[in-house]
């Protein structure tokens, strides 16, 4: 018996109505626009409001419903569900199992992915092989991030928290007969020994819990208490792994780079994604940012793009697309995917 491919029959996302600009961060810490353009290519983005007590599942609730909207199925179809983030509502469970409430789906399955940066690719190639598996025939794939309610919105945290963003997207990936439609190839990557570049280290076993935690904000240990990045040691790496997960996919695919119809990199910074353009030779058409409006979303930042580059016709049925992320663990990995 044949494997059925796997298609992404709909896109949806959700961000946040309150935009914060660069100009609102520099009346709150030592920063400007220029700054912070000129390092991240970040203009602004959205962060929830406090006082709506938006959590991470109600932003990937959102998401779905355009989904499964743009899918042209009923949510009832939707039999299994994978949830990416770093930012689940609760420390534990996961959001996936809120989500399947908010749908009021009755006890299917629902899966959390805390693959950081790379969560929503980690996902996506995981629901293509529970559905070539023969598993599943609808998988509701979300990724979604509420980062602002954990960032130091100092001067002191600057170097971090002015890239981030809070916003959620979601794919309906489905079994199809088609035979030129689907995912071709995926690739996934992690280096834990450098874990600790890019972590925020509390709450956990390692550094310990509310004792500890309350200890090190004491202390000022914000390496501890808030994210932690270094950058200049992740943008070295980032810029590596991304070309090399790409030239893993193409050539597991027998593709070459000037078949890809788009590249759609995870929007971490717009100087990686500008690099590894210029490294590809790839035109302007064929790559999609829109950090410049979001920040970084994390494991919502490619189905954000995903949809958003749907909605602007910058994908058409049939378009060789591919989807690539590095991010914190250090993981890395790319889908390789026909629209």
């Amino acid at each position: 018996m044949r494997l059925k491919n796997s298609i992404i029959l709909g896109v949806g996302h959700y961000v946040p109505q309150n935009v914060v600009t660069n100009d609102d961060l520099s009346k709150i810490m030592e920063t400007n626009d220029a700054w912070i353009t000129e390092r991240t290519g970040i203009k602004e983005r959205r962060h929830v409001d406090p006082e709506k007590k938006e959590t991470t599942s109600d932003l990937g609730y959102q998401a779905a419903l355009e989904a499964i909207k743009d899918a042209g199925v009923d949510k009832t179809e939707i039999d299994f569900i994978i949830f990416a983030t770093l930012s689940p509502d609760l420390y534990f469970p996961g959001s996936g199992v809120l989500l399947q409430q908010k749908l009021e789906l009755d006890t299917i399955g629902s899966l959390d992915v805390r693959n950081q940066c790379t969560g929503f690719v980690y996902a996506l190639a995981t629901a293509d092989a529970f559905i070539k598996a023969g598993k599943y025939k609808n998988i509701l794939v979300v990724g979604a991030e509420v980062h602002s309610f954990a960032l130091d919105m100092t001067t002191r945290g600057r170097g971090v928290s002015v890239i981030f963003g809070d916003g959620a997207g979601a794919v309906v990936l489905s079994a199809s007969e088609e035979a030129n439609r689907g995912i071709i190839a995926t690739n996934l990557h992690s280096e834990g020994k450098y874990a600790e570049e890019l972590m925020m280290a509390f709450p956990g076993p390692k550094y310990g819990w509310i004792e500890s935690l309350i200890d090190a904000a004491e202390k000022e240990n914000t390496h501890l208490v808030y994210p932690y990045m270094n950058g200049n040691f992740v943008f070295k790496h980032a810029v590596a792994r991304f070309s090399e997960s790409i030239v893993e996919v193409l050539k597991d695919s027998g593709y070459t780079r000037e078949d890809l119809d788009l590249f759609i990199p995870h929007q971490a910074n717009l100087r990686i994604s500008q690099f590894i353009q210029k490294q590809l030779n790839l035109p302007d058409e064929k790559v999609f940012n829109n950090i410049q409006k979001y920040g970084n979303t994390t494991a919502a930042s490619i189905p954000i793009a995903l949809s958003e580059a749907k909605q602007q016709g910058r994908i058409k049925v049939n378009d060789l697309v591919c989807l690539t992320a590095f991010g914190s663990g250090f993981t890395w990995g790319s889908v390789l995917l026909r629209f």
